[in-house]
């Protein structure tokens, strides 16, 4: 461990489109934001490879160059971009207390506020040709990239209320939509399920899954196989969208910070602010509903201005007891 602490006024762990935003109300708001990147410098958004819905964009713009434009903007304001891993956490109970933050197991940081945005991970099958299409026509998320298979047959993994909602917003804008299920019903609500199969174009396989994503370079089709009886199957595809669930990249937190069962940090009403004083949550990391780049931004731009509003509100206390 390294002998030397670090004092800073705010940290941002994490480099999404919530963490980013957060870096630039921060810096502009004079609040010296060090940001930590993490494994994946700019989050899930630097696997995708267009983007079409996030706002300011008339011709769409590609993941990676977003991020990079995003962490342009943040510098420029004075945000200090480190690229490393924060490996333990040490939050303080006291309003105004000083939270610890190793970094990669060697440095030691203080900081008066945290902002967390180290987001969420997508759950795939783990199947070497699913992972080889990636940005090729695999997708986890049919509400961003289902606009591209306008038209087109294509196929989404799941059995829950997300895949069916997700198969049902692919239904009203593709040809045709293959659901697989692994089991031999879906674990979706009753409601989800009704509208599913009352949509014609959802064609729902049960006790099926992914054998292999067909194509070299994008997916030109799918080999599915029975689990009961072994019998395989090859349809004409050109997207598949995994549904199957989402991480929250908060198991460094655990202990620390109040989290719903499947790991989600619980922040407070409509704000950003977690069970401990000073430490804010933006991002995928807190929303399991909506999980946008926009949505992401926006959080961002509240768990800044908490962390601003909460270092005004210590600093005017100690004016007082002063």
């Amino acid at each position: 461990m390294s002998e030397q602490i670090e004092r800073i006024k705010t940290l941002i762990i994490g480099s999404g489109p919530a963490g980013y935003t957060a870096a630039i109300y921060a810096a502009r708001a004079d609040l010296k934001p060090v940001m930590y990147t993490g494994m994946e410098p700019g989050g899930q958004l630097t696997t995708t490879t267009e983007v079409d819905n996030f706002p300011g964009y008339p011709e769409g713009i590609d993941g990676p160059t977003m991020m990079v434009q995003l962490q342009q903007q943040a510098e420029r304001f004075g945000t200090e971009v480190r690229i490393g891993m924060v490996t333990a956490v040490d939050f303080s109970d006291e309003l105004g207390g000083i939270h610890k933050i190793t970094v990669d197991d060697s440095k030691l940081i203080e900081a008066e506020t945290v902002i967390i945005s180290t987001g969420a991970s997508a759950k795939y099958l783990n199947i070497p040709s699913e992972q080889r299409l990636r940005g090729g026509g695999v997708s986890a998320c049919a509400v961003c990239d289902g606009f591209f298979y306008k038209g087109q047959e294509v196929a989404i993994v799941g059995a829950g209320d997300t895949a069916a909602e997700e198969a049902s917003y692919l239904a009203n804008i593709c040809k045709k939509v293959t659901m697989l299920v692994r089991k031999d019903h879906m674990r979706a609500s009753k409601a989800m399920q009704h509208r599913v199969n009352s949509l014609e174009n959802i064609e729902v396989r049960y006790n099926t899954e992914v054998d292999e994503v067909l194509g070299e370079q994008v997916v030109e089709g799918l080999r599915m196989v029975n689990n009961q009886t072994g019998e395989k199957e090859d349809i004409e595809i050109t997207g598949l969208f995994i549904a199957i669930g989402h991480k929250p990249n908060t198991d460094i937190f655990k202990g620390q910070l109040e989290m719903d069962e499947t790991g989600y940090v619980i922040t407070e009403g409509k704000s950003t602010k977690t069970n401990k004083p000073g430490v804010f949550a933006s991002g995928d990391v807190q929303d399991k509903e909506y999980r946008q780049a926009v949505t992401a931004a926006g959080t961002g731009c509240m768990a800044a201005l908490d962390a601003e509003r909460y270092l005004a509100s210590i600093e005017s206390k100690e004016a007082v007891v002063s």
